[in-house]
């Protein structure tokens, strides 16, 4: 795991709580996540949710998971974790414009100590959120703490990849990201272990420089006007994270970055 100093939940907050969060949202949707609703779709049938079984989405943001997981899986009941006050304030509007805010409930709290009660979910939930996690150990075992015996674990993440990042390349990429550190395959399998699961699924899902050459497309040529509208017309700044997009494409084709699936189930 690689991991960078004076970053930590205040630049988070900072970021969904601010424009940079609301570029992000434009640039790959609602469901703020490498690959979208093929990728929820994927760790849902994978992890075996479906009709009746009730969630916790940890760093839910606006709670655009939740919403996907009630609608397509029908699933009976979610509650979602997150620390920032806007994205909960607008997934709670969005969920109510939905109509879907009887199923759906958010917590504003740190997931690593989210104060709900022990063994409550069928199953806990992350869609490319944890990376933004101080105490990545602390949040699995929030995570472990939570699920029901026999429940499951079921998240994406950004991982490193097999290629490994350099220490250049973590300092620059974690700056960017405002991510504490990031995990890699085999860290994450370990802590799982370590908090009483069995591990089922551990891999790359491959769809990570796909995705971000799709972003930076897009960006390129039909989103300039509406980013730099949210960014409030800094020309400077664009140029700026476009590099460092850029930069992301190039650790992602180069096997340093990548999307990881997760899935772990909790031993009775």
């Amino acid at each position: 795991m690689k991991s960078i100093k004076n970053i930590g939940l205040e630049n988070v907050q900072a970021v969904y709580g601010g424009a940079e969060g609301d570029l992000w949202e434009l640039v790959m949707g609602e469901q703020i996540h490498i690959g979208g609703f093929q990728s929820s779709m994927d760790l849902a049938k994978r992890a075996g949710i479906g009709a009746g079984m009730r969630g916790i989405d940890l760093c839910c943001c606006s709670g655009a998971g939740m919403r996907f997981l009630v609608k397509f899986c029908n699933v009976a009941g979610m509650r979602g974790v997150d620390a920032t006050p806007k994205v909960v304030t607008r997934g709670q509007q969005r969920c109510q414009a939905a109509g879907l805010d009887k199923q759906i409930n958010f917590t504003l709290s740190n997931v690593c100590a989210s104060g709900l009660p022990s063994a409550s979910a069928d199953f806990v939930w992350g869609e490319d959120a944890w990376c933004y996690v101080e105490d990545k150990a602390k949040l699995i075992a929030e995570a472990a703490r939570l699920v029901k015996p026999g429940g499951v674990i079921a998240f994406t993440d950004w991982i490193e990849g097999p290629a490994e990042l350099s220490s250049q390349d973590a300092e620059r990429l974690l700056t960017f990201m405002k991510f504490p550190s990031i995990q890699d395959l085999q860290g994450y399998k370990d802590l799982l272990t370590a908090n009483g699961c069995q591990v089922q699924v551990a891999e790359d899902t491959g769809r990570f420089a796909p995705c971000v050459d799709l972003y930076l497309d897009m960006l390129n040529k039909q989103l300039t006007y509406d980013a730099l509208r949210i960014i409030g017309f800094d020309m400077a700044l664009m140029q700026a994270m476009g590099s460092e997009m850029v930069f992301m494409q190039q650790l992602a084709h180069a096997g340093k970055l990548a999307q990881g699936i997760f899935i772990a189930r909790k031993k009775q």
